[in-house]
């Protein structure tokens, strides 16, 4: 069994806990709150994905 490696984005700094957390697999890249890392999962293609951070960094 594969352990998901989850980790911070590195942009979150110390935010008292309000950090978004990713983990990638083969074809999808899923994103969590990291306040609630047993709650639910936004599951992203890793296009969508980078389109979306694209648009952040704008």
């Amino acid at each position: 069994m594969d352990v998901i490696k989850w980790r911070k984005a590195q942009q979150s700094g110390d935010q008292g806990g309000a950090c978004v957390e990713v983990a990638r697999f083969p074809d999808a890249v899923a994103v969590r709150d990291s306040k609630d890392p047993n709650g639910p999962q936004l599951m992203l293609t890793p296009h969508t994905f980078h389109t979306i951070l694209s648009n952040l960094k704008r």
